[in-house]
């Protein structure tokens, strides 16, 4: 054979497409294939057996059509379309979908497209029916609800609720994922076969469900009336209400349909009923209300009847499936139940070994630290050693300053009572010398006084003997005057007698006056040098006090010693400091101011300087001034004669 004649014996062929719920697929198909050819052949690609739910739809003209089994494909209305394009729906309804569906691919199948009904709002739904069905479907495609995997905003590619729902409440995205995600943690342990079959159970309890409606109208004038066919019978609804039916007509109650151009005749089983008709406004649609009305009532007496062999075969292998399946899952439960106590297992070892690592961390690091304060503890143990020598050492050395100290202070006490006898002696001699002073200044009062009626004595003497030598000696008044320094001898009578006795008293002043100023210059010095000696105990005292915390006591000690100096003269005052008081000793008792003009003759002159204060009322503010302006002095000279008497 050639290969032209094998050209010519290949049959012509045409594109078909079929669109599933979830799925597209593409088939050749011979130019003499029937409607039923091309059904099981989408049937057989698919795996599905129960086909008589089933069936090809196309749409002409605005017009939804079923594609009939018996006529050849291209001779039926179809579109002129390259591929042509059929959409492959469940056609008839089951009553209930957990008795009739036994493929778990119808029952996949129908679930997909009652689903896309209820987003289409096809088939009416209420808005907590459609959260439930929600979770069901959700819980068909992923599963368990995990938390760690089906984090927020997983849901939010996936449409699940219809619009209207949506637009009838105004929460946002996230809120109706949460609450479909409520829903959906409760359907753990659920199979997909088993959610998508409550979604169905749900479903089927709607009042769209499964009804194909159709307008239609009691005359031919006006359509006010909706027809509806579904799997328990026919249905007239009002215009306005697609819910509850004005009139129902079961399949079992209805004896005969009949269809003619435009007009449909409905035939109760009782033949005292009325007979229903209406008209459509179209022929095509009633044939299709027709061929509904056929198919739904075949299913409908099917069902009544027993099981053909095929079913019960399908029947018994859906129970086997089931049961297997049950089995499975059972199996799988416990494996999975089984891998989630092992990872929970894994994960609490996982944990105890973490823990254990990290208490070994812990236990090398408190080691590690524990070595490093052995070493510190060693080094501070050996710092300690060193430095409890050094203490025992410095209890040794504070021993010896205790009782050194001890010793100090027994003697700084023997020194303070000592101090203190000193200082009361030294009390007592600046009140003697204060009372003496006293008694030295009244003394030279009285001398100061006698001197002065001494004075004026030898004034009136003098005066008298010049009166008597003018009187006497009247050849004399040519000489000069006699002066009280002149040398002359001279002897007189009554009154040289007289004048005489005066020398005698006044020599004899002036010896008393001269000796107790010697005896004053010596007590001064005496005086003077225990001071010094004073001084020099106090300030030695006074540094061994400040070494041993005892300074405030010789504070009070010197103290109580310028209390006891306040109250002598203010010439006394000067030996508080060093060299004021040093300036001061050197000084004599304070002498009065004598006047040194006398005329008393003497063959030789010694002149003797002696440093003598003005007089004692100025002794104070001198004395007092010593320290800053140095001590005034004044010349006296002193007239020695030859009988080493001294006139003053």
């Amino acid at each position: 054979m050639s290969i032209r004649g094998l050209k010519k014996k290949q049959p012509k062929t045409f594109k078909v497409r079929i669109i599933t719920v979830d799925a597209e697929m593409e088939f050749s198909c011979e130019m003499k294939w029937k409607g039923k050819d091309l059904f099981d052949l989408v049937c057989r690609a698919l795996g599905l057996r129960e086909t008589w739910f089933f069936g090809l739809q196309y749409t002409m003209k605005g017009m939804c059509t079923w594609l009939k089994m018996d006529k050849k494909v291209l001779d039926q209305e179809i579109p002129k379309e390259d591929p042509i394009s059929f959409h492959f729906l469940a056609k008839f309804y089951p009553e209930k979908v957990e008795e009739e569906l036994l493929q778990e691919i119808t029952q996949h199948l129908f679930f997909l497209q009652v689903k896309k009904q209820i987003l289409d709002e096809e088939i009416y739904c209420s808005p907590e029916a459609t959260v439930l069905l929600a979770s069901y479907a959700v819980q068909a495609k992923y599963g368990d609800y995990d938390p760690n995997f089906h984090e927020p905003g997983f849901l939010a590619h996936d449409e699940l609720l219809p619009k209207r729902v949506l637009r009838q409440y105004q929460l946002t995205a996230e809120m109706w994922e949460e609450k479909i995600t409520a829903w959906y943690a409760e359907h753990r342990g659920i199979a997909r076969d088993e959610a998508e079959m409550n979604y169905l159970k749900i479903a089927q309890d709607l009042e769209m469900y499964g009804v194909n409606y159709f307008p239609i109208a009691q005359n031919k004038n006006h359509t006010d009336l909706l027809l509806g066919v579904d799997a328990k019978g026919i249905h007239i609804y009002s215009i306005n209400n697609r819910f509850s039916p004005n009139k129902s007509f079961e399949w079992s109650s209805i004896r005969n349909i009949s269809c003619s151009e435009k007009e449909l005749t409905i035939k109760p089983l009782d033949k005292k009923a009325e007979v229903f008709k209406f008209f459509s406004s179209q022929l095509k649609v009633n044939k299709l209300i027709f061929q509904l009305c056929i198919g739904n009532h075949d299913l409908f007496m099917r069902r009544r009847k027993v099981d053909s062999i095929e079913i019960q075969q399908m029947k018994a292998q859906a129970r086997e499936e089931k049961a297997r399946k049950k089995m499975e899952n059972q199996r799988l439960a416990r494996e999975k139940q089984l891998r989630e106590e092992a990872e929970r297992a894994k994960e609490e070892l996982e944990r105890r070994l973490f823990q254990l690592e990290d208490e070994a961390r812990q236990a090398n690091e408190a080691l590690l630290r524990s070595q490093e304060a052995a070493e510190l503890l060693a080094e501070k143990a050996q710092i300690a050693e060193e430095e409890a020598k050094l203490l025992a050492q410095n209890a040794a050395e504070a021993e010896q300053e205790r009782q050194r100290l001890e010793i100090t202070a027994l003697k700084s006490k023997e020194e303070k009572r000592l101090m203190e006898q000193k200082m009361r002696e030294a009390e007592l001699i600046a009140v003697k010398l204060v009372k003496e002073s006293d008694r030295r200044a009244k003394e030279a009062e009285h001398l100061k006084q006698d001197l002065h009626e001494a004075r004026e004595a030898e004034r009136k003497a003098k005066q008298k003997l010049l009166d008597i030598t003018r009187l006497n000696y009247p050849h004399m008044a040519k000489y000069p005057q006699y002066s009280p320094g002149d040398s002359r001898d001279a002897t007189f009578d009554k009154g040289s007698i007289k004048l005489d006795l005066k020398d005698i008293d006044l020599k004899r002043l002036s010896f008393e006056i001269e000796r107790e100023r010697l005896d004053y210059l010596e007590k001064s010095r005496k005086f003077e040098d225990r001071l010094k000696e004073l001084k020099s105990e106090i300030h030695a005292l006074k540094l061994e006090e400040k070494q041993a915390g005892l300074c405030s006591h010789w504070n009070e000690v010197l103290g109580s010693l310028d209390h006891s100096l306040g109250s002598a003269p203010s010439w006394m005052k000067t030996f508080e400091t060093g060299d004021s008081l040093d300036v001061n000793l050197q000084r004599p008792f304070p002498a009065y101011l004598l006047n040194t003009a006398s005329s008393w003759p003497c063959t030789s002159k010694i002149q003797h300087t002696v440093p003598v204060e003005k007089s004692s009322s100025q002794a104070n503010s001198m004395a007092a001034n010593s320290v800053g302006t140095g001590t005034r002095k004044q010349i006296i000279k002193v007239q020695q004669h030859d009988s080493d008497v001294i006139y003053i």
